[in-house]
């Protein structure tokens, strides 16, 4: 059975950039402490694109999350490796947030157990220096 309802498309409007808003998360407190937006809302969106693993969460899509927690917990992995992977999938995990217009500017500190990636985050906002360290 067909229906015969027309849509009303001609009402539908170009998507808007939304708000960028949201709780400021504590992560030493393990807290919400009020509100960030702007650059500082951009750079926590950042910290937690890259803490949080592809895959693993049910909460997110297929789409969130970075793919660096694989990569570190390979035994194979060499620092080489490490230094051209992380600027892509760095990208790629920051790639849906249409605040961020690019990263550049990759440098790496290894200590015995982890590594500490620096990279400038250009956003909307205006650029941001990004230190994360993986374990």
């Amino acid at each position: 059975m067909a229906l015969d309802t027309e849509l009303p498309f001609d009402n539908l409007t170009e998507g808007e950039e939304q708000p960028s808003k949201t709780y400021r998360l504590d992560l030493d407190g393990k807290r919400v402490r009020g509100y960030a937006d702007g650059l500082e809302a951009v750079k926590q969106a950042i910290d937690k694109a890259l803490r949080t693993a592809r895959y693993k969460n049910i909460i997110y899509d297929e789409t969130y999350g970075s793919e660096l927690h694989s990569v570190l917990l390979d035994p194979s992995t060499t620092k080489e490796f490490i230094e051209v992977s992380f600027p892509r999938l760095i990208r790629e995990a920051l790639s849906n947030d249409t605040r961020i217009l690019g990263v550049s500017g990759f440098s790496f500190e290894y200590s015995k157990d982890s590594v500490l990636v620096r990279f400038t985050a250009n956003t909307i906002f205006g650029s941001v220096e990004v230190e994360w360290c993986a374990f």
